[in-house]
């Protein structure tokens, strides 16, 4: 049951991407105001930090989730598409085919490195699950699907104050989550127990 609390939030945050990935995106013209995605980007995450309501910062992580859904390049939105499909008909060698293809054509996108450490963790290999976690933060440090992720692996393999400052890097960027918040209270209580 610990392995499934845990890795609850990475399961979720996999999903509700790979359901965003799902939709067909239509090329809009873009208004001359439009801010960049990087702006947008800060905005959201300013809300999300100072957000308290967790259904509201629950609407405000599905905007983050569907600007970093979009790559910037069809060609790998494409071969997200088709990993996703991939991955859903359970065809998980041909979904990571796609990935790496992705990962080639666009290094610096966080999110397929992101939907590679899910696939990894799927397929049970949490080492490369953890390389492709630790690729993600390098290029997005606030990405929470990524350390909700980490922090499950680490308090998987019991690494309980490793994981913990994962959920703490976690809340920084996400407080309103109350399943972090329980979870980060577990690891402290335990952490405190241990030390008795």
């Amino acid at each position: 049951m610990r392995h499934f609390r845990f890795s609850l939030p990475l399961v979720s945050v996999l999903a509700a991407a790979s359901a965003a990935s799902a939709q067909p995106s239509e090329p809009a013209a873009a208004p001359a105001t439009q801010a960049s995605p990087e702006a947008t980007l800060a905005g959201l995450f300013d809300s999300l930090k100072r957000e308290r309501n967790p259904d509201k910062a629950r609407g405000i992580a599905s905007q983050i989730l569907a600007e970093w859904d979009d790559s910037g390049s069809a060609t790998v939105n494409l071969l997200m598409q088709w990993a996703t499909k991939a991955a859903n008909e359970k065809r998980n060698a041909a979904a990571l085919d796609f990935l790496d293809q992705a990962t080639i054509l666009k290094p610096d996108y966080a999110e397929v490195w992101n939907r590679r450490a899910g696939l990894h963790f799927t397929m049970g290999d949490r080492r490369k699950a953890m390389a492709d976690i630790n690729q993600v933060l390098i290029r997005e440090p606030r990405h929470f699907g990524a350390l909700s992720g980490l922090a499950g692996i680490l308090a998987e393999n019991g690494q309980d104050e490793l994981a913990l400052k994962a959920w703490q890097r976690y809340l920084a960027v996400y407080p309103a989550d109350r399943d972090a918040q329980e979870a980060a209270i577990k690891l402290e209580e335990k952490l405190a127990g241990s030390r008795t």
